[in-house]
Order: structure tokens, then sequence, then C-alpha cells
């Protein structure tokens, strides 16, 4: 066996070289079509159709109809595989796109998203990941239903992992929309869906084991894209080629460029205006219901005093579609002028210092945004040691020894991007701040326009102040663009920007790739077969899960076309719940023989309750798509922080009504031993196969 093991470890090896030279072959041949005149829209088509087709083909081969394979891959990844295939797993859209992007827009805060995802898998690897293996089976609810005992926990998890699995998969079908939008010229909605076809050729046919194939082959793509940008811009800038290395020299150069904008008079004026602004907005609504009958007779009037003036077209044009585009009613009025308002206010402070920690104007801001800090850490470390499709990996290796050196590889190529981000946010902030700023808006590099055009909450550069200058306060930019915009911002090759798309791509569709086999693994296996018809054939298991997959895949693009939020706030919140939901029933499950089965339903049950009660009630979007109530903000914990609700009322619950419930029976108490003490390196466990 440990023979066919090793053959088998050198082969992959050998396949995924010649795989990777291939790629690189590639990506020069593009590069040369492009210097020969080939246009941008068709290098980012063939980056798009190329990669897809690779992940098809991996898919294809993979195909399978045994259970054990298609749901585990047939638990014989090697370690080394199976943490390439954990790292692109979890290199969400968040990871690769979002990261870098949040640290450019919130500076040392962003870190507290670096530490919880890291230290989150000390957790996996301490108090889960050789357990579970240990356990066997196929799913998390799978090892819920046998510890706790019968369906009714079992259903919770289902539930539960469906929940926080899909929150997780819309990010990153809205990752996948917006790289495909950008980069082939598609509406968003067509990219979406695009996508989803890519996503669905990689797990259809073959379950886990052509999602774990593919994913190690995405790792490979995503990694050399995320680093090529961020080498050239280091070497612009100081030219060296390690970023990590120069990294605190351009953090000191971008913190005396934000104190000379702080105190520029140009961006003091166009603060000052949008402090106007913000106060006509306020005063508007103070004067509510009045004010909307007033403001919508006078944008009336200015059209009338127009037509009759024969004003120019287009002061003519832009006043009408300002009253076609009139609230219709007092209380849309407040809602769009509550909306204007905060976007005034936003853009009246000077640049946030993006070195200083916890910032705000006072000593309660500061105490709250540190608050902030910590419950990002906390819920993003608990998500992680808790959210399934990350710990499904673990079932894949040979043994409960594989599964540990398997966390150890996770983490290290987890940590190739991560310990780059930062040094990607602080040399792309500089570029703008240096390069952008202060630029005429005649002469705006092209990538300024190209971007402009996707997505005006991505970029938008207004003259509000009628200089014809770019002023820092004039900008509004996504995060969610900052990594792929990068080798533009850079002065690098199209064929660069392409590559990068095809990195994000990779990213965004093995992570989805993951998370809707969890959800139709939970359906098929633990709702289908363990409750519904333990009888059915494996055939029909695998058909089953195979029609719920492409289901799922669909309702969940569809909700993707709504935007419900920006990518980093719905993967945190899938982590909240995740946290809140599984942390406390698995890691007592395993170490508390004393957890009983109510305890472990009523722990689900409060946990995730209490973390959707919070978030439904303070994020604005799931407060107008649910119609709830606006509250005040306990403690002043933003809504992706729940978790911090959630996790010790799920402890507290599960603790108070095991201790008021029956012990567990003596088999689950045994299970808990088996589970307890993991086998040595060379015991193979094929429970459940």
């Amino acid at each position: 066996m440990a023979t066919s093991q090793k053959s088998f470890t050198q082969q992959l090896k050998k396949y995924y070289t010649f795989y990777t030279g291939g790629f690189v072959a590639f990506v020069v041949a593009l590069a040369i079509a492009e210097q020969m005149g080939m246009p941008p829209r068709w290098i980012g088509y063939c980056f798009l159709f190329f990669t897809i087709l690779l992940y098809a083909g991996i898919g294809i081969m993979s195909r399978t109809v045994e259970v054990a394979e298609y749901y585990v891959a047939g638990r014989r990844v090697p370690a080394f595989f199976n943490g390439m295939a954990t790292g692109a797993d979890w290199m969400s859209a968040a990871s690769f796109i979002g990261m870098a992007g949040t640290l450019y827009l919130t500076g040392f805060q962003g870190l507290s998203f670096i530490m919880g995802w890291t230290g989150g898998y000390v957790l996996v690897a301490l108090l889960l990941a050789p357990y579970l293996r240990k356990f066997g089976q196929f799913t998390i609810p799978d090892f819920l239903g046998a510890r706790y005992g019968g369906n009714i926990v079992r259903s919770f998890g289902v539930i539960a992992a469906i929940l926080c699995s899909f929150t997780y998969v819309v990010a990153q079908i809205y990752g996948v929309g917006i790289i495909t939008s950008r980069f082939t010229g598609l509406e968003f909605g067509i990219g979406v869906f695009v996508g989803l076809a890519g996503i669905l050729v990689c797990s259809f046919l073959g379950g886990m084991r052509a999602v774990t194939w593919t994913q190690v082959a995405q790792y490979i793509i995503l990694i050399v894209a995320y680093m090529i940008p961020v080498v050239w811009l280091s070497v612009k800038h100081t030219g060296v080629p390690i970023p990590q290395a120069v990294y605190g020299k351009v953090l000191e150069r971008l913190t005396e460029r934000e104190k000379q904008l702080t105190a520029d008079p140009k961006e003091q004026e166009v603060r000052k205006i949008f402090a106007d602004r913000a106060k006509a907005a306020d005063d508007k609504l103070k004067a509510l219901p009045a004010s909307f009958e007033t403001e919508r007779a006078a944008a009336a009037k200015k059209v009338e005093d127009l037509r009759a003036g024969a004003a120019p077209k287009a002061e003519l044009d832009a006043a009408e579609a300002a009253l076609k585009g009139f609230p219709a009613s007092p209380d849309a009025a407040k809602e769009k002028w509550t909306k204007d308002k905060a976007g005034a206010t936003a853009r009246t402070a000077p640049p946030r210092p993006h070195a200083t920690p916890y910032p705000g104007k006072d000593e309660a801001a500061r105490d709250t945004a540190r608050l902030n800090f910590i419950g990002v850490v906390f819920c993003m470390m608990f998500g992680t040691a808790a959210l399934p499709h990350i710990l499904m990996r673990y079932y894949t290796t040979p043994s409960v020894q594989e599964a540990r050196v398997s966390v150890f590889w996770s983490l290290f190529f987890i940590f190739l991007l991560y310990f780059t981000a930062p040094a990607l946010a602080v040399l792309a902030k500089f570029d703008v701040y240096t390069l952008v700023v202060g630029k005429a808006f005649a002469e705006l590099p092209r990538w300024v326009n190209a971007w402009q055009s996707v997505d005006a909450s991505l970029l938008s550069i207004v003259d509000i102040n009628k200089d014809g200058i770019v002023q820092l306060a004039e900008i509004v930019i996504g995060g969610d663009i900052i990594v792929l915009a990068t080798p533009e911002i850079a002065g690098l090759p199209y064929v660069i920007s392409g590559l990068v798309a095809a990195g994000g791509l990779a990213a965004a569709l093995s992570t989805a790739d993951g998370l809707l086999l969890t959800i139709a693994n939970a359906l098929s296996h633990d709702l289908y077969y363990k409750m519904i018809n333990p009888n059915a054939s494996p055939t029909m298991r695998i058909t089953v899960a195979k029609a719920l997959l492409l289901v799922v895949a669909i309702i969940a693009a569809y909700v993707t076309s709504l935007k419900p939020g920006n990518i980093l706030f719905l993967v945190g919140a899938a982590f909240s719940m995740a946290a809140s939901a599984f942390f406390p029933a698995l890691v007592m499950g395993i170490f508390w023989k004393r957890a009983s089965k109510w305890g472990a339903i009523s722990g689900i049950i409060a946990g995730l309750g209490v973390c959707l009660y919070y978030m439904v009630h303070t994020y604005p979007t799931f407060i107008s798509w649910f119609g709830t109530t606006p509250m005040t903000k306990w403690f002043g914990l933003e809504p992706i922080s729940a978790g911090m609700f959630g996790v010790p009322v799920g402890i507290v619950t599960i603790w108070i009504v095991s201790l008021l419930t029956p012990a567990p029976e003596k088999e689950v108490q045994e299970l808990v031993d088996h589970v307890r003490y993991p086998s040595l390196a060379g015991d193979i466990d094929t429970r459940g196969t």
C-alpha cells in the first residue's frame, strides 16, 4: 500500500511539473501575440476560455461513479497536494481579490483578516483535522449525526452547512462576474453565468476527486498570477524585486504622502464641498416631508426654465434625468438623502493613516475600532476552524498523520499569498497617491477609464471642484479592483492583466467548487441517503448529488446577480455563521464526552440564531431584503463580527443543556475515545468507504 501511494505521488509530481511548464509557455505565447498586435479583449478571452477548458479537461478525466471517490477522492490524496488543494480552496475571491483591497482601504485594521485566517489553521491542526480524519465518513453533518446520535442534530448540521456555504459561494460567483465582465466585455449578469459554467465543469462529473486535482492546478495559476505584478511594482518604486523586504520603506514614503495630502488646500477645498453636501442632505432630512415637495417642485421648475431659455442640450438632459430620477415618495426621499449624507460625510475626512492602529477621533472611537479588530480576528479564526468545505479536505488524506502534515502544507501555501498582500496594498496605494492624485483629468492612465466603465462603484473619479486636477477626495475606489488592476497600475503588458484575471478566476472557481460540493453532499448524502432513502444505490446517490449541485449553482448565480454585498462582507458573514453553528458542537463533541444530543441541537440553534439576528438587524442590505428594523450595534461591533456573540452563546448553551439532559450512550462515548486518539502514521482508516 505504501509503495503504491509513493508511486502515485511521484506520478502527480511529474504531471503537475509538465502542467506548470505548459502554462508558462501559454503565457509567453500570448505575450508574443500581444506584441504582434493581438487586441486586449482577445487576450482576455484566451485566458478565460483556456483556463476553463483546462479545468474541464481535468474534471472529465477525473469523472467517477464510485461513492468514496466522489465524496472524499478515495482517501488517497498525498499531504503535499492536499495542502495545495486546500490552499486553492481557501484562496477564495476574498483572499485573492479582496484581501489586498481591504488593506488598501483600511490599512492596519485590515491585518485582522490575515491574523484571523492564518490563526484559524492553528485551531484546525490542534483541535479538529486529525480527529475528524480518524472518524472517517464523508461530511461534517456525518460527524454530528454519529457523535450526538439521531437525525435531528444531523438535520441542523445540514441546514447550517448550507447556509454558511451558500453565503460564501455567492461571494465567489460575484468575484467571477467582476472578472469576466472586466476582461471579456461581457455584461456582469452574463459574466456570472459564464463563470458558473466554469464552476460546474470542475465539480459536476468527478465530485471531490475532480475538485481536488483541479484545485492543485488552480493554486499554481493563482500564486504565479499574484506574485508577478507585486514584484514588478516593487522594482518600479524601489528597484528591489522582493516586495516583502521593501514594505517598510514604501510605507514610510506613503505616510509622508498622506501628510502632504492632508494639508493640501485643494484637498481641503474638495472635502469642504462634500461637507456642504452632507449638511444640505441633513437639512432636507430634518425638513421632511415638506422638503420632499419643495425639492420636487424645484427640480420641475429648473427643467421648465431650461426649456424656455433654450439651454444647451447636455444641461437640459441632466436636469430632465434628475427630475426623472427624483424619489417617488417621502420615504424614498428619506432613503436616498440618508445615503447621500453618508456618502458625502465619508469623503469629508482627510486620508486615513495607513499605519495607524485603531484610528478614531477620540478614545471611544479608538476603543470601538480596537474591539472590531479583535472581533474580526476572533470570527475569522473560529470560522476557519468550522468551515465545512475546509474540514472536508482532511477526510481525503490516506491517514491521520497525513492529515496533520497536510495542515502544515496548507498553512505554507496560504502564507505565500498572505505574506505578500500587505506589500501589494502599500505599493498600489503609493502608486495611486503619487501617480494619479495631482494629475490632470485629461492625462489619467488608461486603466482608470477602463475600470470606470465596468462599474462606478468599483472606481469613480469626478472633478468635484472643477479645477481639472485629480484630488484624492475625488476618487472613489472599491477594494475589489486593487489586485485585478495592479498590472495596469504598474504599467505591465496587458497579458499580465489577463494572467491576474486567470488567477482571480482560479481562486473564485476553486472555492466555489468546494462550497457547491459541500452543499450538494450535505443534501445528497446526509439528507437523501442517511435520512430519506438509506437503500439508495451508489449510482443513485451520485446522480442525486449531481442534480442538486446543478440546482444550487443556478440559485446561487441568481442571488449573485442581485449584488447582495461586497465580497469581503459576504465571506466574513459565512465565517461568523460557521463559527457560531459548528465550532462549539464540533470541539465539545471531540473533547467532552458529556456533551449530549439536545445540548448540541440547542447550541447550534442558539449560536446560529444569535449570529443571524444580529446581522439581519445591523447590515443595511439584509435590513432592506428582510424588512427588519435597524438596531444599535452591540458594543459598536460591525455585523461581520456577529460570531463574537454566537460562539460563546453556543458553548454556554451546549454546556448547560448537556448537564440538564441524559448523558450520551456508552457507544457514543466509545466513539469519542476512538476519535480522541488518532491513528499512528501507518494506520490508514477507511471507515465510511
